[in-house]
């Protein structure tokens, strides 16, 4: 570890003024080997797959893992939308004249070396890469056990990708041992690595934030909440509490608890429940909804409130109306995405005030809490954190900014 870290720390000083076309050259060049090694990568993904399976990890877990055609194109296609990002290495802002006659302005500066320890996805593994890559950052990649073979063949893309390009090779590197010893030891490494980014579970995470040295960019689990309101489009609100937690069970910006107002009920309840239930999701309710239909809901507990399921299993409670529906937010969830259905606009507006999340939506699905929705390419996480950046992670969220003063022989009295 003290190796790589050492490497990475070298590699980081070269990065820091890497041109972007020659950035954007590796990117692409990593694309076109990942292309033409897909059936090796997806091969070397059904050996972690099998072993896996021989292990009984959850059909959530399995999910994460299991790599496809259909993914490895996603794989492809964020690593050419980062390369066609504006780079933002460089870029000076907010320049401003003072009363001396200096000009003040900041500049955007890599972090350095970026470390990141993940489970399960190995996409993680390229948009982790190429978001480091053109940020100007070196990144030390820890991949779990589970994935070993997946995140080995893409590494051998990525690194014949840098070689081709000809920037340096040690500008990304996935450690090789799942031992837990190399985590906690890359954790006090705080003399060479500059940030540490966890993604997966929350055991996962509340380890590493309680045993680092080394500030970390986080969130610790995704509690997301939707709220139809009184005044929501009935059509848009189901489409949407559906989309929001059907679309995939095993992401952090799934739907965990459906707040629907008392006025609305028994327009939409009746459809809602006839489409979860389609879909084989599991139903918690509150004493209203209990009361609404006994035989579709299990009673909710209180834990079930501040649950990540990260499975098809919804709570649902029935609130007087959007101040409650805030209250109930504000206290059970994580601050990771939650969102309105409501055609009134000044409802909209409180919602998006008062609910202290990293993404707060309006008439649309959780899904969207997503870098590259956001346009931001791929991303290397959600941070629910305040500092230093929240949300989805992309390219500035992995730069920092230094001040710059330009002057004509201005001296201070």
């Amino acid at each position: 570890m003290l190796n790589l870290a050492q490497s990475a720390r070298a590699a980081a000083s070269e990065l820091a003024y890497a041109d972007p076309q020659s950035k954007n050259a590796a990117l692409d060049e990593i694309a076109k080997v990942l292309d033409q090694r897909r059936d090796f990568v997806l091969q070397e993904n059904c050996k972690d797959l099998e072993l896996a399976s021989s292990h009984n990890i959850g059909a959530a877990m399995l999910e994460r893992l299991e790599l496809n055609p259909a993914r490895i194109d996603a794989m492809i296609n964020g690593l050419h939308q980062v390369s066609s990002l504006a780079d933002p290495v460089g870029e000076i802002s907010d320049l401003s004249y003072r009363p001396s006659g200096i000009q003040v302005g900041k500049m955007r500066v890599p972090l350095g070396v970026i470390g990141i320890i993940y489970e399960s996805r190995p996409n993680v593994t390229v948009d982790a890469a190429a978001l480091c890559l053109k940020s100007g950052n070196a990144s030390i990649l820890r991949g779990g056990k589970e994935a070993l073979h997946s995140n080995q063949a893409i590494y051998q893309c990525i690194q014949s990708g840098l070689q081709q390009s000809g920037l340096v090779d040690t500008a990304v590197q996935v450690v090789n041992t799942t031992e837990r010893e190399a985590v906690s030891a890359m954790l006090k490494m705080h003399e060479l690595i500059d940030i540490i980014i966890p993604r997966g579970g929350k055991g996962l995470i509340e380890r590493i934030s309680n045993e680092s040295l080394i500030p970390v960019i986080k969130h610790l689990d995704g509690v997301c909440h939707v709220y139809i309101d009184e005044y929501a489009d009935q059509r848009n609100a189901i489409d949407i509490a559906v989309n929001a937690k059907t679309r995939r069970y095993g992401v952090c910006n799934a739907m965990e608890t459906l707040l629907v107002a008392e006025p609305v009920v028994s327009q939409v309840m009746p459809e809602l429940i006839a489409a979860f239930q389609h879909r084989g999701v599991e139903l918690r309710g509150c004493q209203g909804c209990i009361q609404f239909d006994a035989s579709a809901f299990k009673a909710a507990s209180e834990e079930d409130w501040y649950t990540e399921y990260l499975a098809p299993v919804l709570s649902i409670k029935i609130v007087d109306g959007i101040d409650q529906a805030i209250d109930h937010i504000n206290q059970y969830g994580s601050q990771h995405t939650d969102a309105i259905v409501s055609e009134d606009y000044s409802r909209c507006r409180s919602f998006m005030r008062r609910v202290d999340s990293s993404s707060v939506m309006v008439n649309v699905s959780t899904a969207f809490a997503d870098g590259f929705e956001y346009g931001l390419g791929a991303e290397i996480g959600i941070s629910t954190d305040k500092l230093h950046a929240r949300g989805p992670v992309g390219l500035e969220g992995l730069t920092s900014q230094k001040y710059v003063v330009f002057g004509d022989g201005q001296i201070r009295d």
